[in-house]
């Protein structure tokens, strides 16, 4: 059994509400991890996963985790922007084998000198959260504002496994890129990510999302329970 998840930047709330709606229908996503959280997503994501928590905003702090079933929720301070948690347990998520931990990240853009500090914070807070517990079977998703050449993402793929390029790399392809969403899907950089431990990928897919510059990353997984076994 399976556990599908989506991740996705709405570009301060300007993506299109039904359009995305539309896509959490069809991928089936049973987890929704969303950055720059607006009120219309919002609206439009709790009618189909009611549960979760979503804290809508009209600018870059928007963030959530919309739920099929119930789980525990918390955040991860990190100075700036705060990670949001789910811990699913096999008892409301019968798909999971062993209880598994989601995390929505949304770091901080780099490019601007003045955000890298609190950047620099978000990360040395997820990591320290990470090395609290390592061997706990996570996933961790979001726009990292990095790509697999930026030191944020080498540090944290250097405790979960990207599974975006797990996939791909079994059918000898690169995985696809997610930014910027423009004409003739010209992107540029691969800056959202799917990172965990403990788990197999089944399938991983990106995927248009009118009125957000971000396509958003689709990924089904199996959490490896006692043993190894999926």
């Amino acid at each position: 059994m399976s556990l599908r998840l989506l991740s996705a930047n709405l570009r301060f709330g300007k993506a299109e509400p039904e359009a995305f709606a539309e896509l959490v229908r069809a991928t089936r996503a049973e987890v929704v991890a969303v950055q720059e959280l607006g009120p219309a997503q919002a609206d439009a994501l709790g009618r189909l996963l009611p549960h979760g928590h979503l804290e809508p905003r009209r600018d870059a702090l928007g963030m959530g985790i919309a739920l099929a079933r119930p789980a525990r929720l918390a955040r991860i301070p990190l100075g700036w922007r705060d990670a949001h948690a789910a811990l699913l347990d096999p008892a409301q998520w019968p798909s999971l084998a062993v209880p598994l931990e989601v995390l929505n990240l949304h770091l901080r853009n780099p490019l601007v000198p003045s955000w890298r500090r609190a950047r620099r914070a978000q990360l040395r807070g997820m990591l320290a959260h990470l090395d609290a517990s390592p061997a706990r079977p996570r996933v961790l998703v979001g726009d990292l504002n990095a790509t697999p050449l930026w030191p944020a993402y080498r540090r944290l793929a250097a405790r979960l496994d990207d599974l975006a390029l797990r996939h791909a790399a079994r059918g000898g392809r690169r995985p696809a890129r997610t930014w910027p969403r423009g004409p003739l899907r010209l992107r540029a950089l691969r800056i959202d990510h799917c990172l965990a431990r403990g788990c197999e990928v089944l399938d991983a897919s990106v995927h248009e999302l009118p009125g957000s510059d971000h396509c958003a990353l689709f990924v089904e997984l199996a959490v490896r329970g006692p043993g190894g076994r999926v």
